[in-house]
């Protein structure tokens, strides 16, 4: 129950937050948001202030992936609401459930279609965030706040799930909020749709019928809960499981069927190329995992999907509309056993003997990162790797064994998501967070370490610095360019990190990485490890994509 006086639009809006079981904020102070502090201030809801929007937007994302609930940061108005829309459109794209609450200026000194001068004014605030989000939502007045918030966080959480945007004039914050009653915050309306039973049947027929089928596992899978599930028709067709990212750790390492690589990797993508039947499950298969379409049309393709336009919008083929668990609980109910299991069918241990021995053989120094990390990281370690190249090994080769352990920014590609990203995720409670990036992407947001410092964050950031944008060299120097505008200056990280008063160490070698992490996770207490090490980039960067376009 609040212990917040409804008695304005601000105080409805906390009162809202708390029937809704949010318990953290995120959030930068303004001129026209300061009632909305005041009024968490009397709240137990932790607000914690960061020092741009567009982390407090990157930390609640972080949170949502590490949970599954829903992520809310709390912005101001005009510059304020347009830092925090890059990380919306991170959240949108990766289908994360995150609230936007900004502030707008006074209804009564807007004028429509007129451009007055007014501090922080834009024409249409809410309009910039309609590309990024599912919807974006304007309060019109201090009764509508708690209504409007409930449809918000209704609407993120609601699959396919995603950001939304809420728009709130400044003087309606201190508005009578109209006699908001206490009550209980209802279930969301959305519930899965039910499973046309013509759909069902077309698919056991396909998948019964298929002698090569491949599973192709999406972050839908993580969204429903449907990594056993999935796990088991996999195991009962005979059929390996190629993750995206959004799905690692959806299927345990070692379970039958787990391939462990992803399908930019030649022998992995092999098992695509030889199937007559791809199931798709909770996925759009999107141009970062099927290397821009390159993978071809499979011969035959099903896709189970919430969204049926979604499911086929990049390859055509059959569609179950459903919730993914739901339809693969019913599909193990209904199609024919294998008489062969996928290791024996696609000898997935000699695959995985050849891939390692390729990768190791191109990059035996990434291999080695890889191996301080299994070494170093607690079962339930959560990650936020940035995209950077020690994030693109982490997020593509590191084996997660639980679900949303990974946050990695594969939707709009954001260089400087982890770092913040990692801060919600280590709020959240579910267990010791790392962030992997690099010298570069950190920059983008340093100025967090004054909140990790503030706040007492428990994060361990694994910084590994090669000088520059680690990538980009590597682009310009195997065009046979010189490298340009990637070469950069950096500071002392140990002493930056100990000027907030956060623990920092130099990693000495590869062989050390894994004690260093252990030691520091094992702490909870916020640290800075450095790492200079130069890494080349995996085959999953497009750059080396080893399918001709």
């Amino acid at each position: 129950m609040s212990t917040v006086p409804i008695e304005t639009g601000a105080a409805a809006l906390v009162a809202e937050l708390e029937r809704a079981g949010i318990e953290l904020v995120f959030g930068l102070p303004g001129v026209h948001n300061l009632a909305v502090w005041a009024a968490l201030a009397r709240s137990d809801i932790r607000l914690v202030g960061v020092r741009h929007e567009q982390t407090a937007v990157y930390a609640a994302d972080g949170l949502a992936r590490a949970t599954g609930g829903v992520g809310v940061a709390l912005t101001t108005t005009g510059p304020g609401a347009a830092n925090a829309v890059a990380a919306t459109g991170e959240a949108w794209a990766s289908k994360s459930p995150v609230v936007v609450i900004a502030t707008d200026i006074a209804t009564t000194l807007r004028r429509p279609s007129v451009y007055r001068g007014v501090l922080h004014e834009t024409r249409d605030q809410a309009a910039m965030f309609r590309p990024v989000s599912k919807r974006a939502f304007v309060v019109r007045s201090g009764a509508e706040v708690a209504s409007v918030l409930r449809a918000a966080i209704a609407t993120a959480l609601s699959p396919p799930a995603g950001p939304v945007y809420v728009g709130i004039p400044t003087d309606v914050l201190t508005q009578l909020a109209g006699g908001v009653e206490p009550v209980d915050l209802p279930e969301p309306e959305w519930a899965p749709p039910a499973v046309d039973d013509g759909e069902l049947r077309r698919a056991v027929a396909m998948i019964d019928t298929a002698r090569r089928p491949v599973v192709w596992a999406g972050g839908g899978v993580v969204r429903a809960g449907a990594g056993p599930a999935v796990a088991a028709l996999a195991e009962r067709i005979g059929a390996p499981v190629l993750e995206t990212y959004a799905a690692r750790g959806a299927i345990r390492p070692g379970s039958p069927g787990w391939v462990g690589l992803p399908p930019h990797v030649p022998e992995a993508g092999r098992l695509w190329d030889d199937a007559d039947l791809v199931i798709a499950i909770g996925s759009d298969l999107d141009g970062m995992m099927t290397q821009n379409w390159r993978m071809p049309a499979p011969a035959s393709f099903l896709a189970i999907n919430v969204d049926a336009d979604d499911a086929v919008k990049n390859y055509q083929g059959a569609v179950v509309v459903g919730d993914a668990r739901q339809v693969c609980e019913l599909l193990l109910q209904a199609v024919a056993p294998s008489p062969e299991q996928a290791e024996a069918r696609w000898d997935l241990e000699e695959l995985r003997v050849r891939a390692w021995t390729a990768i190791e053989d191109d990059a035996p120094t990434a291999v080695e990162f890889l191996r301080g990390l299994a070494e170093g990281l607690p079962a339930d370690a959560f990650v936020a790797a940035d995209m950077c190249i020690p994030g693109y090994w982490t997020g593509a080769f590191h084996p997660f064994p639980l679900p949303r352990r990974l946050a990695y920014p594969v939707g709009w590609g954001t260089l400087g998501f982890a770092f913040p990203a990692s801060l919600g995720a280590a709020l959240s409670g579910t267990g010791p967070t790392l962030c992997v990036c690099g010298d570069g992407g950190f920059l983008f947001a340093c100025g967090e370490l004054a909140t990790v410092a503030q706040e007492q964050i428990p994060v361990t950031i694994l910084l590994t610095d090669d000088g520059g944008y680690g990538v980009l060299r590597y682009d310009q120097l195997a065009a046979g360019e010189e490298s340009v505008g990637v070469d950069l200056l950096t500071p002392d990280w140990l002493a930056l990190a100990g000027s907030f008063g956060i623990e920092a160490e130099r990693v000495p070698s590869l062989d050390a990485l894994g004690a260093s992490l252990r030691t520091r996770l094992e702490s909870e207490r916020p640290s800075l490890l450095v790492l200079e090490e130069s890494l080349k980039p995996p085959v999953t960067t497009s750059a080396r994509w080893h399918r001709a376009a």
